[in-house]
């Protein structure tokens, strides 16, 4: 991206996290895009359920002034598949280690099929309220005691305990819930598919990416590599800029 790119140009990158994460696993991503000139935020994502995260995501697009590239992590990434279609600002799409669902489809039946993932084995349950009555529903977090293994084993063990004590758990909702018609069939797409992949697994992160047609970029590192590997992350988002900053905004795919 230029340094003399028009500020009115350049879209304001929101960083959507994942599951068992907070927005604050984007602060050093954020730093070296700042440092570029770029704008960029981190909303809560409520991991309530995909139609539930993508209208609020969604309103949190449509009330960022002008053009907006979605970046989403991992359950991120489903969100911003449904959430994209429902804000007309969106640009373009950044897959970070990320779901990107087809209609239709269900995260709980992709993980299934994934060869590298651990994460179903490292999950414990709880319960949580849904209305009066003592009424609960499941929501699933990771153990402490898996959570380096699974999640980020390229990270020190001091921070990754710090992670699993600090950990959002996700609504059962969000993986069972069938995905609407995706962005990633009309917008331009990116990822960053980590080698080591133990979470999302490497192996259904590419295929998804591949299906979606985004530009691919493998980076060596575990499902967190926003965190321990910030800056290669950071480059792919630029490097969506730099090529939405080129036309893409107004070239969309072929439906």
């Amino acid at each position: 991206m230029s340094e003399t790119t028009p500020a009115a140009a350049t879209p304001t990158v929101v960083l959507v996290h994942g599951a068992f994460a907070d927005a604050s696993g984007w602060n050093d991503v954020i730093a070296q895009l700042r440092a570029r000139g770029v704008q960029a935020t981190a909303p809560a994502n409520p991991l309530r359920g995909i139609s539930i995260d993508a209208a609020y995501i969604a309103s949190v697009l449509r009330q960022t002034p002008g053009p907006v590239l979605a970046v989403g992590h991992s359950y991120g990434g489903a969100v911003i598949t449904n959430a994209a279609p429902k804000a007309e600002n969106v640009v373009g799409l950044v897959y970070v280690a990320a779901f990107a669902p087809d209609k239709d489809e269900r995260l709980i039946d992709i993980e299934s099929n994934s060869r590298d993932s651990v994460l179903s084995s490292a999950l414990v349950t709880h319960q949580y309220p849904v209305g009066q009555n003592g009424t609960t529903a499941v929501e699933f977090a990771i153990n402490p005691a898996n959570f380096r293994d699974a999640f980020a084993a390229d990270l020190p063990a001091e921070q990754t305990a710090l992670m699993a004590a600090t950990q959002r758990p996700v609504a059962e909702l969000a993986f069972t819930e069938p995905s609407g018609t995706p962005a990633w069939k009309t917008l331009p797409s990116w990822a960053a598919v980590p080698t080591g992949d133990k979470a999302a697994g490497s192996d259904v992160v590419r295929s998804m990416a591949e299906r979606a047609g985004a530009k691919i970029t493998e980076i060596e590192g575990s499902h967190v590599i926003m965190v321990s590997q910030p800056q290669a992350v950071a480059d792919v988002i630029l490097d969506a800029i730099a090529t939405i900053g080129n036309g893409c905004q107004v070239s969309q795919k072929e439906s």
